[in-house]
């Protein structure tokens, strides 16, 4: 007779189920790994030149213009990288549903961190003139483009290779990269501020820009190392890949889009507000620059630990209660926020910015790579991802440039207040016209 264990399977069916599940767990793991190296360089690219715009590029490349006309413009520059997203996020979109999520997810990186280096590589105004704004909004545009399937890619190549009852923890560490980049963008910021005034103004600002060639190369080494996500293999061997991914979303998956677009309303806002237009806000009402860097880095810092435990929340009680409740608390302390930030209290500007860019931000950005996933069918998902999510991001590109026109025209931060409160307000109306997603066949 077959010994069989107290459990009906044989030893070496036992063995060969635990080599299964520790290489299960391997392969978890080093996707992860990918797709949060990914989201690491994305953000760090895109925060060093938000933070630079919000400190240094009006005198840099807007030399001419007065302080509030040149920090405008240079958040304008800023806006305009978002403007492109839907588009980058279209096209890599749409060939990451044809050809597969990684051959795509390479070719991004490379676009980011290349454009990245090449923006810490520019000559200023006082150099080379007009030129130097315009080759800096031409970089801007190409980092915008690449930026715009990214993440999306990440976050569905950690969603597609994890099991259902854990997509909204694995995928929110792809967001995890977001914080990081946050946080890595803000430290080599404030260490290059050290500087003398002189000698960062010079090319101590340029050190953050060049960093992201360092961080490029070990994401590609560990990109390349990765599989092709099964989802996609499956689609393959049923050859279920969308004729025209695009068309196919717009035609049958219009509702999906819209959801994401809306939803990503609160989100844009709780993250640009604290991490972007706060910075330069602080600075115009006299706080040193060190100030906002240090709170914008404690908020990182928070959203490392908050973002998988809202992510496992999501698997528990759903994406919608998580995500939805990350915008209604945002609603509630935007005015407060702005209190703390006018109290001319650094103790409780380093709070706010915590708890608004840390703390409740990481409830949206911990269930969405989940719940944006599952809203779109697998053939068409990266596509469907990427543009709605990236045409929801000109939002945030904006939010900077229109926050900064209020305060000029009002002399207050109540109407930012207000517009935020607004925008949370669309996400929650579209939170409930939303299906809950948890546990969804992928």
């Amino acid at each position: 007779m077959t010994n069989i264990a107290l459990n009906g399977s044989s030893p070496a069916a036992q063995q060969a189920a635990q080599a299964a599940s520790g290489e299960n767990a391997r392969r978890i793991r080093l996707v992860v790994a990918a797709s949060m190296i990914g989201t690491i360089i994305e953000w760090y690219d895109f925060f060093v030149y938000g933070t630079a715009a919000a400190l240094v590029f009006a005198p840099l490349f807007f030399s001419k213009a007065s302080p509030t006309v040149g920090t405008l413009a240079a958040f304008a520059t800023y806006a305009l990288g978002f403007a492109v997203r839907p588009i980058g996020g279209a096209v890599f979109g749409h060939l990451g549903d044809k050809l597969g999520r990684k051959a795509i997810l390479v070719t991004t990186l490379m676009v980011m961190g290349i454009t990245t280096t090449l923006i810490g590589m520019l000559p200023t105004y006082g150099q080379i003139g007009n030129l130097a704004p315009v080759l800096l909004l031409v970089l801007r545009l190409i980092q915008g483009f690449g930026a715009g399937a990214e993440f999306a890619g990440a976050a569905i190549l950690a969603v597609e290779f994890s099991p259902k009852d854990r997509r909204g923890f694995y995928g929110s560490w792809s967001q995890i990269g977001v914080a990081i980049g946050l946080a890595a963008a803000v430290g080599v910021f404030w260490l290059a501020q050290k500087l003398p005034e002189a000698q960062f103004m010079s090319w101590g600002w340029r050190i953050p820009f060049l960093m992201s060639s360092v961080v490029l190369l070990v994401g590609l080494w560990i990109r390349v190392r990765i599989g092709e996500s099964p989802v996609f293999e499956q689609i393959q061997a049923e050859n279920r890949i969308a004729r025209s991914p695009l068309i196919e979303v717009c035609r049958t998956q219009m509702k999906s889009l819209l959801l994401v677009v809306g939803m990503r309303f609160a989100d844009n806002a709780v993250l640009y507000i604290p991490v972007v237009f706060t910075l330069s806000y602080l600075k115009l009402h006299g706080q040193p620059s060190d100030v906002g860097l240090i709170a914008v880095f404690l908020a990182a810092a928070a959203q490392v630990i908050f973002i998988p435990i809202f992510g496992a929340l999501s698997d528990r009680v759903g994406r919608r209660a998580v995500y939805g409740g990350g915008a209604l608390a945002a609603a509630v302390v935007m005015v407060p926020y702005f209190r703390m930030m006018d109290s001319g209290n650094v103790w409780a500007v380093w709070f706010g910015i915590t708890l608004l860019g840390g703390c409740i931000y990481s409830a949206l950005a911990g269930s969405q790579p989940a719940f944006f996933s599952e809203l779109f069918r697998a053939n068409v998902r990266y596509t469907g991802v990427a543009g709605a999510r990236e045409f929801g991001a000109i939002i945030g590109g904006v939010i900077p440039l229109i926050a900064t026109a209020l305060i000029a025209t009002y002399a207050s931060a109540t109407p930012v207040a207000l517009l935020v409160m607004g925008m949370c307000a669309v996400t929650l109306i579209a939170v409930m016209l939303a299906p809950e997603t948890r546990g969804k066949d992928t």
